[in-house]
């Protein structure tokens, strides 16, 4: 069958849980056995998320096939557990770019480009496309802002189009909105809601659903009224309230009946949902048998959302391991030589993730020093491997220089320096090594242990590696470069065989974390972490 369509939009205020929203639909109708793809849409002008600024707007979510995107499709991943490809991400950036691309090779013939219909054709090319390509039976897109947004509107006239060519019956408008509660009054408000649907109203969109989010459940009045003055079916006005943990939301949307409503509406087949193993996931989440701290040694420490794949990752491991984990959130600006033992004093565990830039770099490796001289276990993502090659050259091998060209150029021991293939490379964002590549893992080290394979695949974002002149100095130190790409060249994994668990990677495997199926590595870190625990105790 041709694919169905779920359109998500937001009312009243933006931060409201849509792209949760739109992932728990995506789970809820993957569990009655529908294919499902998801997609966002971003309004705003730039064309790789990539660079835009982790304390801005979080971190940039990796694809397999080497796009960076929004946090959003970590969500969606997460939630639903399929690997998204980068047509999953679209930007006005990304749309005007094809356009005016396009009209430089003259495939305008000439003619005036204008928002309708050429912005908005683009826009429905890319939706149907992405929903095409995955195969699926029911496409869910997000659009990102709130209605009534300006920059939001050429991408509601492309639904509304839309809606219109492939039928009302064959897509739909779920529209997530507030519900305020005036405390003085003791009063739930629906006139900004209405607003809203009025908005929606004014450019021919009707919601079909509306998800409202709220401190209080919705009175049967309430929904009533809704219905009434929004036009919706009474049964299709639902509450979202907040939840302990995210991976609730799901199974609270199915007692609202979401996916139900959602099926109604597009005529498809409401099959009994299979969540059995979701509900156990998150009932061993929400009654751990112990807990563990680790410090998350980072730049971007004020803002969390910019390491949220990290942070689910190991969340995920505790799951795994009945256990709540922690996080100590360390700046790494602050951490000293002096310092340091009290900073990461009573951790079981420390973690330093990616990053770029020079700021921060001298607490962060301050903080490796710790955890490999005192037996800390130790996790380090891309940049943190990088780091941990530099540490280990200037402390062990006595290379007191050593750094990465990209932090000093000068450096006489450049033990980091640039990929061979982005010499001259002078852009930024897409010029990277981004996507997942294979790795060859060495059979009896760690990580083979971990994987318990001998090849495997992670997504990577980066453009510097470890200089190959100094493997011989590192092994021969005691160092275990454990995992090469498949030509021998690129040094993806490193541990030292020494360490209760000292494991480095160039990769991003908190991308392919799930909540019911833990990475190998954050699975590991954790496991070592209680061990850690329990020995000091």
């Amino acid at each position: 069958m041709s694919a169905k369509y779920v359109f998500v939009t937001g009312g009243v205020v933006s931060s409201l849980g849509k792209g949760i929203t739109a992932a728990s639909l995506g789970r809820l109708l993957k569990a009655r056995g529908y294919k499902i793809s998801m997609q966002k849409c971003d309004p705003y002008y730039n064309v790789d998320p990539g660079l835009l600024s982790p304390l801005q707007h979080g971190e940039a979510f990796i694809t397999d096939d080497g796009v960076a995107a929004d946090l959003d499709l970590g969500h969606y991943e997460r939630f639903t557990d399929e690997n998204l490809r980068g047509e999953a991400s679209v930007t006005t950036g990304k749309v005007h770019k094809s356009i005016m691309e396009r009209e430089l090779r003259g495939e305008y013939k000439g003619g005036t480009v204008q928002v309708i219909p050429h912005v908005t054709n683009e826009i429905k090319d890319r939706i149907q496309k992405a929903a095409a390509n995955s195969g699926a039976d029911i496409a869910i897109i997000e659009i990102g802002g709130t209605v009534g947004d300006m920059e939001s509107s050429p991408f509601l006239e492309a639904i509304r189009q839309f809606q219109n060519e492939v039928g009302k019956q064959n897509a739909i408008i779920l529209l997530v909105t507030l519900i305020p509660y005036l405390k003085a009054s003791g009063e739930m408000k629906t006139k900004p809601t209405q607003g809203s649907v009025r908005e929606l109203q004014g450019i021919g969109l009707r919601p079909d659903v509306l998800v409202c989010r709220s401190d209080y459940p919705l009175t049967q009045d309430i929904r009533d009224k809704l219905a009434l003055f929004c036009n919706v079916e009474p049964s299709h006005v639902l509450q979202n309230l907040d939840a302990e943990i995210l991976y609730q939301v799901p199974l609270m949307m199915e007692r609202e009946h979401l996916a139900d409503v959602v099926c109604e509406s597009l005529g498809l087949e409401n099959r009994t949902p299979e969540l059995d193993q979701w509900r156990e996931m998150c009932d061993r989440w929400i009654h751990p048998e112990k807990s563990v701290e680790v410090a998350l040694v980072g730049k971007y420490t004020k803002l969390h959302d910019a390491y949220i794949s990290v942070v689910e990752a190991l969340k995920h491991a505790g799951v795994a391991h009945r256990t709540d984990v922690r996080i100590r959130w360390v700046d790494s600006e602050t951490v000293t030589p002096e310092n340091v033992a009290e900073t990461l004093k009573g951790v079981s565990g420390v973690l330093v993730p990616g990053g770029f830039g020079s700021r921060g770099i001298d607490g962060m490796l301050c903080a490796i020093r710790y955890a490999r001289e005192n037996k800390v276990p130790y996790l380090g993502l891309c940049l943190g491997m990088q780091l941990s090659i530099v540490e280990f050259a200037r402390d062990v091998l006595g290379l007191k220089d050593a750094h990465s060209i990209e932090l000093m150029p000068d450096t006489m021991h450049p033990v980091i320096h640039l990929m061979p293939e982005q010499e001259g490379v002078l852009d930024l964002g897409g010029t990277l090594r981004l996507g997942s590549y294979p790795c060859k893992l060495t059979q009896g080290s760690k990580a083979h242990e971990l994987y318990g394979a001998d090849l495997i695949h992670e997504r990577h974002r980066h453009r510097y590696e470890v200089n190959n002149d100094y493997r011989t100095a590192l092994t021969d130190a005691g160092m275990s470069l454990c995992g090469l790409s498949p030509d021998g060249r690129i040094v993806e994994m490193l541990e030292l065989p020494e360490h209760p668990f000292f494991l480095a990677t160039q990769a991003h495997p908190e991308f392919n974390s799930r909540p019911n199926r833990p990475h190998p590595l954050f699975l590991g870190f954790v496991g070592a972490a209680i061990e850690k625990q329990e020995e000091t105790k």
